[in-house]
């Protein structure tokens, strides 16, 4: 049998005391921002952003502010755990986790509209710069996930699948079979959370869990590289190397992050029930690549170009 790998870390940097201190996910999304700053100062100076440079760390501090987390956020909520609203104050509980980037990317749109209305700015040039920043953010939130154990693929005996406790918090046969064979060791370890926390450090425990976990794919990893490096690459290259009108790159980041999401998706567990044979991420997938199709023809149609492509 193969000796799996056990997606164990502790979610947190360091702790200041008990569960208090800043975690791999937070600071995920501090990179995520400084990325987007730094990408979109930079097409910012060669022209491809009509945003003049000076302006960049306000739009990117009200995007990350108003569209990301309170976007991610309320999407989170209402498209995955509508049952939060039943506990308003369970919304505000960012630390532990629960954005959707469906909800996020709504949040953006909403906010670079408006940031691009006060401004007498290109509403469609202002996004084409976000996107290509975007893949950066996803990256970082993706290998958050992985740190935390959380959105874990589908079972399967592939040579590189991982095991991920927190399947026990989900799956009420191996939280059983895990507690019985753990008070053996430990009498005091009486719950999932417990024994996740003690098999970060006690390798009898652990050896527990790698034979009561089921192997699964690491689709983390996946959604990093395809909706993360993949498309950042992709974006890059057309913004930098092609010219195109404002909007083609916001409706492409859209249609190709949808497309990977479905892809990818086949090989993640569902977080939530299907609706009809898809998981919730491929069905709100579908409405992207409607909204990426009409911004390309949109841009097409009345093409306006970006400082570099109109400064002669």
């Amino acid at each position: 049998m193969l000796a799996y790998f056990v997606d164990n870390f502790d979610p947190f940097i360091f702790r200041l005391w008990d569960n208090v201190g800043p975690r791999w996910y937070g600071f995920a999304y501090v990179l995520a921002f400084v990325s987007a700053y730094v990408v979109v100062r930079l097409l910012s100076r060669r022209g491809d952003c009509d945003l003049p440079p000076e302006h960049v760390s306000d739009f990117i501090t009200w995007t990350a502010l108003f569209g990301v987390l309170l976007g991610g956020r309320i999407g989170y909520v209402l498209f995955y755990k509508p049952e939060m609203l039943r506990e308003p104050l369970s919304i505000l509980r960012v630390w532990e986790g629960g954005m959707a980037s469906h909800g996020g990317m709504i949040g953006i749109l909403a906010l670079s509209f408006y940031y691009a209305k006060k401004h007498n700015l290109s509403w469609t040039n202002l996004g084409d710069a976000l996107v290509v920043a975007a893949p950066i953010g996803l990256f970082f939130g993706r290998c958050a996930n992985f740190v935390n154990g959380e959105l874990y693929g589908r079972a399967t005996n592939l040579s590189w699948a991982m095991l991920f406790p927190k399947e026990l918090l989900e799956n009420p046969d191996e939280r059983d079979r895990a507690v019985t064979a753990a008070q053996k060791i430990d009498p005091s370890l009486l719950d999932p959370e417990a024994i996740i926390q003690a098999a970060r450090h006690n390798s009898e425990i652990n050896a527990i869990l790698q034979g009561v976990l089921t192997p699964r794919h690491p689709s983390q990893l996946y959604e990093a590289f395809f909706e993360g490096i993949v498309l950042f690459a992709i974006l890059w290259f057309v913004r930098t190397q092609m010219r195109q009108p404002n909007g083609v790159l916001t409706g492409l980041f859209f249609i190709c992050y949808a497309l990977f999401r479905i892809v990818c998706e086949t090989f993640r567990e569902p977080d939530a029930p299907l609706v009809a044979s898809f998981t919730r991420g491929q069905f709100f997938s579908f409405f992207l690549i409607g909204i990426g199709i009409a911004f390309v023809v949109i841009a097409k149609l009345r093409p306006t170009f970006p400082k570099r492509f109109t400064a002669f």
